[in-house]
């Protein structure tokens, strides 16, 4: 009986305490893919969204948004990342990029720089500080993005410090930046520019954040400078409910040494329910005004509103399939038709399939 007790002993202390040859590997490789097609009601001629449309910008056509490889190490000590990438999404928004730098969705490394805190200094290309709203689609609530994200930036290059707190409430982090949305420098410019980010989390379901840009994002000889500062909150009311809401705000010089400057701003609301594991509904509705055509170019100014509905279905763990249905109504007509008629409205219906591992 002794030996059988002993045997049981042994087996139960197996299946509780790690196998001691196991080892974690610091390396991890992973992937994505998003395809959508896109029903735009005004059938361009050229099957693009307007231009200030940089994501899921392709229309009545199958495309692939967003496809990369990543590779990632992480240690106590030292992280890194790589992923390469491509879709329309890179083609929009990486087109002033030269040469193979078009591909690089993602290119850093980073040290801890302290001993006793979570310091860390990074350096390369990493997504942006600004915004609640990331290039990959299955981590956000809408299938598209908003004109809040579409028209700051995605991503960027340089160098930043960041700390979190040992409670996980705060991050800090400054920056210092080779540009506005930029991997490589514009020609003619010699100055970086700087950002910060203050992210707060008083609760597990709010969490408090407040982002800026500081920089010339032109050729000396041209220099304006830019002043630009996001503001967003995310609260869960509940299991079921979420609400999102957001606020951009932007100057920029009229023209170099002015005093004077172009402002533009963005609000955005966005609501999620969660009816259970595997399917969610979530509306937006968002207002861009740029009177001075500082990011986006429109005659007599940019000013456009609209809303949008979308329900997710999560098929599998790894596997989203997506749909939407979106409305802008622009102060201007610059929605064009298929003869190239402009039009002050658009109607997109969207769907996708995202994919991970």
């Amino acid at each position: 009986m002794k030996k059988y007790l002993f045997i049981a002993a042994l087996v139960v202390k197996s299946t509780l305490l790690p196998a001691q040859d196991e080892k974690k590997t610091p390396v991890t490789l992973s992937g994505y893919a998003e395809v959508y097609y896109s029903r735009d009601f005004r059938n361009p001629a050229s099957n693009t969204r307007p231009a200030f449309v940089y994501s899921h910008n392709r229309a009545n056509e199958v495309s692939v948004n967003l496809a990369y490889l990543k590779a990632d190490y992480r240690n106590e000590h030292v992280r890194a990342s790589l992923a390469l990438a491509t879709g329309s999404y890179m083609n929009a928004n990486y087109a002033a990029e030269p040469g193979v730098l078009k591909n690089i969705y993602e290119a850093y490394a980073g040290v801890k720089i302290s001993k006793k805190h979570n310091l860390w200094l990074d350096a390369g290309v990493f997504p942006s500080h600004l915004g609640f709203e990331s290039a990959t689609g299955k981590d956000n609530w809408t299938l598209t993005r908003s004109l809040f994200a579409d028209n700051s930036p995605y991503f960027e290059a340089g160098a930043k410090v960041s700390y979190t707190s040992q409670d996980n409430r705060w991050l800090m982090s400054g920056l210092i930046l080779n540009g506005w949305q930029r991997i490589q420098r514009a020609d003619g410019n010699s100055t970086p520019a700087f950002g910060h980010q203050l992210t707060f989390r008083p609760t597990e379901s709010l969490v408090i954040n407040s982002a800026s840009f500081i920089g010339n994002d032109k050729p000396d000889s041209l220099r304006q400078m830019r002043y630009f500062h996001n503001f967003y909150a995310i609260y869960q009311l509940g299991p079921r409910w979420g609400i999102t809401a957001g606020f951009d705000v932007g100057a920029e010089q009229k023209h170099k040494g002015s005093a004077r400057k172009n402002m533009w701003l963005t609000p955005v609301l966005v609501a999620r329910c969660t009816f259970s594991e595997r399917f969610s509904i979530s509306g937006r509705g968002e207002y861009y005004r740029d009177p001075a055509g500082v990011i986006v170019t429109a005659p007599g100014g940019f000013e456009t509103w609209g809303f949008s509905l979308n329900t997710d279905w999560v098929i599998r763990s790894n596997v989203m399939w997506r749909a939407e249905v979106r409305n802008l109504n622009a102060r201007s007509a610059i929605f064009a038709d298929g003869s190239h008629q402009p039009h002050t409205s658009s109607w997109v219906a969207t769907s996708a399939l995202a994919i991970s591992f």
